[in-house]
């Protein structure tokens, strides 16, 4: 079943998904061997080689060295950087190595990833990472793509991660998490944009009753609104730009991408009042979106306490705080 063993393994990225894959890699005894361009500069190189060296990985200061003798290469990098950085290992993979694109881009884009390995020796395998990955880690449940897609499934489960083929075609993995991502991510942007209109008047309650009433199951009167709203709070900068990828992928397919456009807009506003705000949504604690929607319309002038029922007043209490909770 498994011709190529593996045992050692290089990434791509070493971001917050490469950083979780490294450690499980590295504490399962496999060699691991990473590379980022954030290596390259001052002070994220000092912050990585620390990062690293906890969780006994082996940094390199080019692609070429981090891919040599790795059974397995994954590349775990922004969605703008997925060609380049196929594209800056492949002249150094040789036959018996398998490069795994996890990468959240558009199908199209997988394609073109999937066009420069025609002439190498080392096999592409398309996968989309179907949940967040800091809950389940290498367990995160991944759709495989490719002529060799079973076969990497098999592999992959020999070193603890979750993979199923689902088609021997390039681009049906990612397709089917575009498509979900417009679902899933515009819900977000809705609750986000739906919430913090409804606490401006102090209608928060009410509206979540009525959608509690209208949807029972779905946790609207429990902590549903306050984890999608984190989710954008942590990362909306980077759902962003994966809805950015929806949105071509819905133009690619005929149609004009409204919804994911505006979706990567509101989770971009999100994460640049933030950071225009210096909001901390990153410190240990209970995530309280109503304390983030209170410190926006704080530091924005907005004069929330006119708006709001009578006899209640915003809780600005102090910059948001984030769920653990992914």
């Amino acid at each position: 079943m498994d011709r190529y063993p593996i045992r050692q393994i290089a990434l791509i990225g070493f971001g917050e998904v490469g950083g979780i894959f490294g450690r499980d890699f590295a504490a399962a005894d496999l060699q691991v061997s990473a590379f980022d361009i954030l290596l390259n500069t001052e002070p994220s190189r000092s912050a990585m080689l620390e990062k690293a060296n906890n969780q006994k990985v082996r940094t390199c200061d080019s692609p070429a060295e981090a891919v040599r003798g790795a059974d397995l290469v994954i590349s775990a990098v922004t969605a703008a950087a997925a060609l380049d950085a196929a594209k800056s290992v492949l002249p150094f993979l040789s036959a018996g190595q398998t490069y795994l694109d996890i990468n959240s881009v558009s199908p199209d884009t997988k394609r073109k990833i999937a066009q420069t390995f025609e002439a190498s020796p080392a096999i592409f395998v398309e996968a989309a990472v179907m949940a967040p990955v800091s809950p389940q880690r290498l367990k995160v449940p991944m759709l495989l793509g490719g002529t060799a897609a079973e076969e990497a499934a098999q592999r992959l489960q020999t070193i603890g991660m979750n993979g199923k083929p689902i088609s021997d075609h390039i681009g049906v993995a990612s397709a089917i998490k575009m498509c979900r991502s417009i679902i899933i991510k515009g819900l977000e942007a809705i609750t986000v944009e739906s919430m913090l209109t409804a606490r401006r008047y102090g209608a928060e309650k009410q509206v979540l009753a009525s959608l509690a009433a209208t949807y029972p199951n779905m946790g609207w009167d429990g902590p549903l609104p306050g984890y999608l709203i984190s989710r954008v709070a942590e990362h909306g900068k980077r759902r962003a730009a994966e809805m950015r990828e929806a949105a071509q992928a819905v133009a690619d397919a005929g149609l004009e991408p409204l919804t994911a456009l505006a979706t990567a807009q509101r989770q971009d506003w999100l994460a640049q009042k933030i950071a225009e705000y210096e909001l901390d949504v990153a410190a240990a604690g209970a995530f309280s979106w109503q304390q983030l929607a209170d410190a926006i319309a704080e530091a924005s002038g907005s004069d929330g306490a006119n708006v709001r029922g009578a006899g209640e007043k915003a809780n600005i209490a102090g910059p948001a705080n984030a769920s653990n909770g992914k």
